[in-house]
Parts: structure tokens; sequence; C-alpha cells
């Protein structure tokens, strides 16, 4: 049974997901869309949107625990220099999913993990 076991493993142990996680949520804050797979992108968006709301907190306490969790100093100044302003009237879902299909090679679910505001180029 699977009662209060919440999130997927996606095959990784503790620290590979982890890892996945800080590595995908950076993706997202510096390019605006990522493409990956469902199973991901429905583990990754909340912990973006915390993020997003960490850069609208704006004070240093915030730019350090984002810095803790993101692991990069570039990606975190983006977040809150210029990510996080652009969020300020908005009361959280700063993200959407927007699924694609199946892939080619195995079939997993693909999808598009973008902001809200993001204007394909």
């Amino acid at each position: 049974m699977r009662h209060k076991s919440k999130g997927r493993k996606l095959g990784r142990d503790s620290a590979h997901r982890k890892a996945l996680y800080s590595n995908l949520a950076g993706a997202v804050i510096e390019h605006g869309r990522i493409r990956t797979t469902l199973a991901k992108a429905k583990e990754v968006r909340p912990i973006t949107e915390e993020m997003i709301t960490l850069g609208r907190r704006g004070d240093l306490h915030s730019r350090r625990q984002a810095l803790g969790f993101l692991r990069s100093q570039a990606v975190v100044h983006k977040l809150f220099a210029e990510v996080a302003p652009r969020f300020v009237g908005r009361p959280g879902g700063y993200l959407r999913i927007i699924k694609l299909g199946p892939r080619q090679g195995d079939a997993a679910e693909m999808a598009y993990l973008e902001m809200v505001d993001h204007k394909p180029s």
C-alpha cells in the first residue's frame, strides 16, 4: 500500500533525484521552458514554483535558501533579478505543463514545463 508515500522515485536513489530536481528547476528558471517527461515535469513544478516564491520575497535568507537548493549563483541571480519581478502580482501558479504525446524511442509521455508568461521564439 502506498499510504502517505508522496512523490515519484523515477528510478533513482534519493541523492540522484535531488540533483535531478535541482538541475531541472535551474533549467526552467534559466530558459523559461524545458521539454522533459511528464512524470519529471509533475515532480519539478512545485519545487520550481517554491523557488520563484523565494525570489518574490527577495531577502537575503530567501536568496541563501534558493542558492542552497539550486547550487548556481548565475541561476539564483537570474531568478531574483529577472524572473521573480515578473510574477510580483501573481499569487502562485507560475508554471504550466503542456503534454506533447509519446517519445519516439520508448513511448514515454513527454511534456513542456514552461512559465506562464513564456513567449516561444
